[in-house]
């Protein structure tokens, strides 16, 4: 026994008998598939090393180990469960029918191989199966310890009397068990029914009430009765996704969720254990026909009680009286959906127009009128990568707006990091030494002040060029971006070779890095790991490696935070700011939910007749957000840190203790840094959206949506868009001093003139604090399109702007900013010129709009002169020959009027042109 047997014939050589060559065959299948695993988990192995690497480089392995073990044992715990339960079901159904041979193999064949075959396909099919559960159940220990740690919201829902945390936390983590065991049995089903199908113990033939039979029969009957009790676990938890109903008149749960559908949940979850409890029973008896009868009468109760009876409920109860049963629970929807956007929080204050601004009032407001922002952003960005891109590597990825305090000025300016595009390089110079070793770095940066302009219309540039020229007292003494939003390709620096710094005359000025981001690549193991993980050879092979080498990857900014907190969702456009003398790059980050009960989600705006507005990469389907965190990133050495800015938000303090070495507190964040926190606009923009609607408190005004508003209409380049929130330096009317707001106006859902106007502050302790000014409904206050129309109706302004049009430029009418001064609005656009060739866009005039006057002039200046009169300064006293009015001027002024005039009505747009120029001239002169 146990010894393997040689058989011999005369004449030929011994061979091994079958049950030999089959121990052969399942060797051979089991080395096959030892390879196949390894050649399947050798990348990933390759990869969790270098990424450990990285993680340990950003000072952040606690965060990956506690991440690795996580999911490690989240998949492994649930791979065994699976593997285990389904394998022991596997088995037992074949112990029951060890008697019965397989109906699709043919006699004669060998009983023992065909169950090593089957065994051995099953248990592979178990594996992977079981491998794809345990990859979808990967982030269980983060649900898990989410639960653990989870912190009470202290607001508790109308319904259950469940503090909201229970929904953040403790319900996801019943689902995903619910969810778990449902796999678990469904998988056991799976794989115990085609051995009873093969074997014929499940047999269609015998008649539907001996489908199945015996004890194969009580096997599947209380599986079934485990999924059904499943099924009533998830019709008890299903009570509480009332709250999040998107069926009634509101979000959330309304007067036919809390009545009939609860009651039908509650009744078909009590008779769910019924049900399990009779199949589980019936199992041991003979025949299926009380098990058939007692799911048809489910099934029947079910349509009964959680279809029929409430859409009976509110077809002929509640929307007969929808106002009345609903208004509870609209009052639940406003309270909720204003709370999980912080709309709850914005400070409602009358504003009534006076529109009796006067140049004394602007002289008071001096720093609000200095910093009007007259650059657009899209025509500014044009205009500096044409001016000071430098070379063609080189890219302006966006212009940022921030505020700075330059020679002692409190100042709003616009800037942008000049990045290394590699993918701009000539096709011709794309080798692996100009990649990875040569083209490694943007350098320096530019400045400008928002409404500055040179005399050739072209931004005044506080700091330029290459090497950095500066006009301010701010240093830039590290001007070189290793991270940006650019940098998506890896690199090695610290090599054999210099690395290019920035181009000098007809030369090249070199550099090498010496700062402490990347992984140092100390060793031969270490280039070999980076060359599996990146597919290059000449990692490895390369004779520009030194002791001092390091590889820089990971370096695109976004990115490189996400995968350190992959679960903060990120604001889509990071910021630029120089402090401590380098570029630091600044980004928003967010936790957002989709568990706030009764808190209406962003795309069901649409059922108001509102289109949610999209900016690029903003979030949707979530009904909660808080922004919570301030990324910050070093350009120059990837350092990252995360500022807790909101300590009040319950699910970052869940996160903050789950990963204790992650986040920094707010009173580590140093003073410089935070001067140049801004509110993000992306969040704004979403709470704006929401405040459309969600600015009604009433529940009768909100029900009949008797005073939805929009957002503005603007004209840019010809066409209308929707107005956008802008950042400015401004005094609000309860304030004594300047400070940095972002704002946006309103106006009403069915006409173009301006409600109100909101105001988000970013400066000091009140940073995040939003005031609303309403003006008065019964008084009409101009709207963006109202002054757009009045703007192209304009005998003077449109005939212009017609004229410059026709003449080989386009005309870019940018921006209009709606600026409030004391209990008056001055509105302000720019107008810009491209040529159609050139592509340069200049800024050449600027619109003032101020009660009935409208002036366009060549500077915000001389457009302020003209509608409030001149600046006052001291001169000295008229002599008796002074004339306050020349007579000479006054009289051009009206010769050159009448020809003007007489042009227009001849149809001479050129010469209307020419002549409308020399009378602003004159005009001014006589103003002055």
């Amino acid at each position: 026994m146990g010894r393997q047997k040689i058989v011999t014939k005369p004449g030929n050589s011994p061979r091994l008998n079958p049950r030999g060559r089959n121990w052969i065959n399942l060797l051979l299948i089991g080395v096959s598939l030892v390879i196949l695993i390894l050649l399947f988990t050798i990348s990933p192995l390759i990869h969790l090393l270098t990424e450990s690497w990285w993680f340990a480089e950003v000072g952040f392995s606690q965060v990956f180990w506690l991440r690795f073990w996580g999911q490690s044992l989240s998949g492994v715990i649930v791979f065994l469960l699976c593997v285990g339960f389904w394998w022991a079901n596997y088995r037992y159904a074949m112990f029951l029918t060890r008697y019965s041979r397989f109906q699709f193999i043919p006699p004669g064949q060998s009983p023992t191989l065909i169950h090593y075959t089957v065994n051995l396909a099953a248990l592979v099919a178990i594996g992977v199966i079981a491998l794809g559960v345990a990859g979808f159940n990967s982030d269980a220990w983060l649900v898990i310890l989410k639960a653990i740690h989870s912190t009470p919201f202290n607001r508790s829902d109308p319904l259950y009397q469940q503090d909201l945390s229970f929904y953040f936390f403790q319900l996801p983590l019943y689902e995903s068990l619910r969810n778990l065991c449902f796999s678990l049995i469904l998988g056991a089903l799976a794989v115990s029914t085609p051995v009873y199908v093969f074997k014929g113990s499940l047999d269609i033939g015998r008649g539907w009430q001996n489908l199945i039979i015996g004890s194969a029969k009580t096997h599947v009957m209380l599986l079934v009765a485990g999924l059904i009790l499943l099924v009533a676990a998830g019709t008890w938890l299903d009570r509480f996704q009332i709250l999040y109903s998107p069926n009634g008149v509101v979000f959330g749960a309304g007067y036919t969720d809390t009545h009939s559908r609860l009651l039908g949940l509650n009744i078909m979850a009590g008779l769910g254990v019924l049900l399990a409890g009779a199949i589980a029973f019936f199992a041991f008896r003979n025949g299926l026909l009380w098990i058939s009868l007692s799911l048809g009468a489910y099934l029947l109760l079910a349509l009964i009680f959680q279809g029929l009876i409430p859409s009976f409920e509110q077809q002929f109860s509640v929307t007969p009286n929808e106002l009345t049963r609903e208004k509870p629970y609209i009052e639940h929807n406003l309270d909720f959906t204003r709370h999980a956007y912080a709309l709850d929080e914005v400070e409602t204050i009358p504003y009534p127009v006076e529109d009796n601004l006067t140049r004394q009032d602007l002289e008071n407001n001096e720093a609000t009128i200095r910093n009007i922002r007259l650059w657009d952003y899209r025509p500014i960005l044009s205009t500096y990568r044409q001016l000071q891109e430098i070379r063609l590597y080189y890219r302006f990825n966006d212009v940022d707006i921030d505020r700075y305090t330059l020679n002692g000025d409190y100042r709003q300016v616009m800037l942008s990091g000049r990045e290394l595009a590699y993918r701009q390089v000539p096709d011709r110079a794309k080798t692996w030494v100009n990649e990875r070793l040569k083209y490694t770095h943007g350098y320096g940066m530019v400045m400008s002040p928002v409404n500055e302009v040179t005399p050739q219309g072209l931004p005044n540039f506080l700091i330029k060029d290459i090497p950095p020229v500066s006009e301010v007292d701010i240093p830039l003494d590290q001007p070189r971006i290793y991270y940006g939003e650019e940098t998506q390709h890896y690199i090695f620096t610290g090599m054999g070779t210099d690395e290019f710094d920035y181009p000098l005359g007809n030369d090249n000025a070199a550099y090498r890095y010496t700062g402490k981001g990347g992984v140092p690549l100390t060793s031969w193991w270490h280039r070999l790991v980076y060359a599996l993980d990146f597919n290059n050879l000449k990692t490895l092979i390369s004779g520009y490696f030194t002791p001092e080498s390091r590889i820089l990857y990971h370096r695109e900014i976004t990115d490189r935070v996400q995968r350190i907190a992959p679960f903060l969702t990120l604001d889509h456009d990071p910021y630029l700011v120089l402090r401590e003398g380098r570029m630091q790059w600044v980004i928003d980050a967010y936790t957002i939910s989709d568990r706030y009960p009764y808190s209406e989600p962003l795309y069901r705006l649409q059922r108001f007749g509102l289109n949610p507005v999209q900016r690029p990469g903003m979030m949707r389907g979530f009904n909660y957000i808080r922004n919570s965190v301030k990324v910050l990133v070093d350009a120059y050495d990837g350092t990252v840190q995360f500022f807790v800015v909101d300590q009040q938000d319950p699910v970052l303090a869940t996160y903050r203790q789950i990963f204790p070495d992650l986040f920094l507190s707010p009173t580590e964040i140093p003073d410089d840094l935070r001067s140049h926190f801004r509110y993000p606009l992306d969040l704004f923009f979403m709470q704006a959206q929401m405040y459309l609607a969600y600015h009604m408190t009433n529940p009768e005004v909100f029900y009949n949506q008797e005073d939805l508003w929009r957002f503005p209409i603007q004209q840019y380049e010809g066409k209308e868009e929707v107005m956008q929130p802008y950042y400015l330096i401004m005094r609000l009317p309860d304030s004594d001093r300047e400070e940095f707001l972002l704002i946006l106006p309103f106006t009403p859902g069915n006409r173009d003139n301006m409600i109100a106007w909101m105001a988000t502050r970013c400066d000091g302790e009140k940073y995040g604090s939003s005031v609303l000014y309403e003006f008065p409904k019964q008084e009409l206050v101009y709207g963006p399109r109202q002054i757009e129309a009045r703007i192209d109706q304009d005998p003077v302004i449109s005939p212009q702007l017609t004229l410059w049009s026709q003449e080989g430029s386009r005309v870019i009418r940018g921006d209009l900013f709606i600026i409030p001064i004391e209990q008056s609005l001055l509105y302000v656009e720019p107008v810009f010129l491209r040529s159609e060739q050139g592509g340069l866009p200049e800024l050449k005039r600027v619109i003032v709009v101020f009660g009935e006057k409208i002036v366009m002039a060549e500077t915000l200046e001389q457009a302020l002169d003209a509608v409030f009169g001149a600046t006052q300064v001291s001169t000295p006293a008229p002599t008796p020959t002074d004339s306050t009015l020349d007579p000479t001027l006054a009289r051009q002024a009206l010769e050159t009027y009448q020809q003007a005039q007489e042009a227009l009505r001849n149809g001479n747009w050129a010469e209307y042109g020419r002549l409308h120029s020399e009378l602003e001239q004159l005009l001014f002169r006589l103003n002055q």
